[in-house]
């Protein structure tokens, strides 16, 4: 089995490419030979898929890019829509091969899905069916803001029902300061999470990326496949 995580979140927008290159680096930065990937990134440019471009950074590898990405859109929605639009299908065998490269490469995996864990990624696929594919625990990032609670016990009732688990749960501050009723709210999210809270990004503002301890990643590799 290959050791690693697969990134998802309650929701698109909420800091899942921040984690998953805090949760890279960190990883490099112990001397951990960490692959990364972004199966289907949408919403790609000219400049290439960002994302993908910033997962392989933060692991310090030179994996080819259609490797670390390969199934790349235009059109910024779920991957078989953005695919659609061109008029063609997302690339299961493309996805399933490029991870099979990037596995047999690497000590551990980082594996970012898109938007949340039932979107789909390929035809009659969620990401959650590719993450029980792949077999790699879930990092779930949430929003801090309000809403969140309900966002957070729905993702862990659909990983639970799918048998997938989750290693832990990371509070995203991408909305910024928060209001009495957010923090209100957090803190009741933070009480009921418990152990499975693995860390938390505060607003960045200026500050490129979130600081080195921010994310429990002893915890995190506790669970991962040994």
């Amino acid at each position: 089995m290959t050791r690693g995580f697969f990134v998802t979140g309650t929701d698109t927008g909420v800091g899942k490419t921040v984690v998953s290159c805090a949760l890279a680096r960190g990883l490099h930065a112990r001397g951990v030979d960490v692959g990364v990937m972004k199966p289907s990134e949408t919403g790609v440019e000219a400049a290439g898929p960002l994302d993908a471009l910033a997962l392989r950074e933060a692991a310090g590898v030179e994996d080819p890019l259609d490797d670390v990405c390969p199934q790349a859109f235009a059109l910024p929605a779920a991957p078989t829509v953005a695919a659609a639009a061109e008029g063609r299908e997302v690339d299961a065998d493309a996805i399933r091969s490029a991870w099979k490269r990037l596995a047999e490469r690497h000590e551990l995996m980082i594996v970012e899905g898109a938007g949340g864990l039932l979107v789909p990624i390929w035809a009659g696929a969620t990401m959650a069916d590719l993450a029980a594919e792949l077999g790699l625990p879930l990092v779930l990032v949430v929003r801090g803001a309000l809403g969140t609670i309900n966002h957070t016990r729905l993702t862990l009732e659909a990983a639970a029902q799918r048998e997938l688990t989750v290693a832990g749960v990371v509070i995203s501050h991408v909305t910024g300061a928060l209001s009495a009723a957010d923090e209100a709210n957090l803190d009741s999210l933070r009480t009921e999470l418990g152990s499975l809270l693995a860390g938390e990004i505060p607003p960045l503002g200026a500050q490129p990326r979130p600081a080195a301890d921010a994310i429990d990643l002893e915890a995190l590799l506790s669970l991962s496949h040994a």
